[in-house]
């Protein structure tokens, strides 16, 4: 494809979401609130389509988990993993982005949680966040280890705050790899290409009978999938 319909195609692709969570998901999940979840998940996999990509995964999600951790490269992250969903997740997001027109409100009546970096009392916060999330909401928890987003096959150094939560609330941990997304949407050369989201779900972490360097194992098993996944089938993350 050439540069400049990966930029038709880019505008296009931002367009599709803008429309779908601005006049679609946003009106609907104010107006449905106990079903935010299910409108969430379908309205994400209409968002696919119109994309022209799939959602694919690679074993198996497991409900036993209570975190599941990811790498991170763009929005089509949550927008893929989403569509994949039956069970309702509560993603954890910077509280910078709750503050931005439309997206901000969104994750404020999906109920996600709000990390402020700068605040010293953010761990005690985010225990309590989760512990909540888990034991009153039931629903699940994501987090992005690397904090922010990585501009190379190579993953950036996990933040110590996943393990302090995990080790804390003695969780269940399970490592998930995305593929392909920042090639759908790479909205730092705002550019698009066709392109399948690969979700590699490796097997399930339990803290509280792994060794001192579970965390630093996880780091290294999701990058070998990121390895493999570009060394096999071409495709980036």
């Amino acid at each position: 494809m050439s540069f400049f319909l990966s930029k038709i195609r880019f505008f296009w692709s931002a367009f599709v979401i803008f429309t779908v969570v601005v006049f679609f998901m946003i009106p609907l999940v104010f107006l449905f609130r106990k079903h935010k979840g299910i409108i969430m998940h379908k309205l994400n996999r209409i968002i696919m389509f119109l994309l022209g990509s799939r959602a694919i995964k690679v074993g198996k999600m497991d409900l036993d988990a209570d975190m599941y951790i990811l790498n991170h490269q763009g929005i089509v992250d949550i927008i893929a993993m989403e569509s994949l969903q039956t069970n309702h997740l509560r993603w954890m997001a910077k509280k910078e982005l709750f503050e931005i027109p439309y997206i901000g409100q969104l994750l404020k009546l999906g109920e996600m949680i709000s990390v402020d970096r700068e605040s010293k009392r953010t761990i005690l916060k985010l225990i309590n966040d989760v512990k909540f999330s888990l034991e009153t909401l039931h629903r699940k928890v994501v987090i992005f280890p690397e904090g922010t987003r990585s501009k190379s096959q190579k993953l950036l150094n996990f933040k110590s705050g996943a393990k302090i939560l995990s080790e804390k609330l003695h969780l269940k941990i399970q490592p998930v790899v995305v593929t392909g997304s920042r090639m759908l949407i790479d909205e730092s050369k705002k550019t698009s290409h066709k392109s399948d989201v690969v979700f590699n779900f490796l097997p399930l972490i339990d803290v509280e009978n792994s060794s001192e360097d579970w965390y630093e194992d996880i780091q290294k098993k999701m990058q070998e999938a990121i390895d493999d996944e570009l060394r096999f089938n071409n495709r980036g993350r």
